[in-house]
């Protein structure tokens, strides 16, 4: 991918040109629309499309594109972003058809590693959590606006909150059931959830038992 020089250390360099391959996400938004996503001062900059070449510039411009796919993921509650989001609901993440201006694949890439590194991503797949860390071969990520240690404390104040130690509850009743509607973790993605119980059964919390489609959790 061609890189042209900072000008400046704010926001970034000229323009890159529309990507050939892209990224979006794998399920759809739960919540409100795209358009009412307040995106950063520097998005609607042409250099904050292109990768640059000066280190400091460079960390810099990826701190930034941390932090709007975390605020993004967060506004739509969204739990994985796949690196090919042409024609996408989410393609405006990537995308600013008013600039004309996209981030190319392998930069897309290259931010998702920066985030791996930082904690709030994981390659989907990849047994990085189980302390394989590597980052794997795929271009879906789990992006980790909350991680699976937080939501598992979400989870254990819940059952805390609500006396439901000693109880026995489905996987599905954990996301999907009356019980937790207005939680943080209602409508969670049940891979995800698996990725925070497994937290708590480390931690002697929480113990999962039964067959991949019919599991439950017991908490302590």
């Amino acid at each position: 991918m061609a890189a042209t020089p900072a000008t400046s250390t704010s926001t970034l360099t000229a323009a890159a040109p529309t990507p050939s391959s892209t990224t979006t996400t794998t399920a759809p938004p739960t919540s409100t629309s795209s358009s009412s996503f307040d995106f950063p001062r520097e998005y609607h900059f042409p250099p904050f499309f292109t990768r640059q070449t000066n280190l400091t510039t460079l960390h810099s411009q990826l701190e930034k594109w941390s932090s709007l796919i975390l605020s993004y993921c967060r506004h739509h509650r969204l739990f994985r972003l796949s690196l090919s989001y042409e024609g996408t609901p989410y393609e405006d993440l990537f995308r600013n058809r008013r600039l004309g201006r996209a981030l190319r694949l392998a930069d897309a890439r290259e931010v998702l590693e920066f985030m791996r590194k930082e904690g709030r991503a994981e390659p989907v797949g990849s047994s990085s959590s189980s302390g394989g860390g590597g980052a794997g071969n795929s271009d879906v990520y789990w992006v980790y606006w909350r991680t699976p240690e937080e939501w598992g404390a979400l989870v254990e104040a819940w059952v805390d909150e609500t006396a439901q130690k000693g109880t026995v509850l489905t996987l599905y009743e954990l996301t999907e059931g009356e019980a937790v509607r207005g939680t943080e973790f209602y409508g969670l993605d049940p891979e995800l959830l698996q990725k925070a119980l497994q937290v708590l059964v480390k931690r002697g919390k929480a113990q999962i038992f039964g067959q991949e489609d019919q599991q439950g959790v017991k908490f302590f």
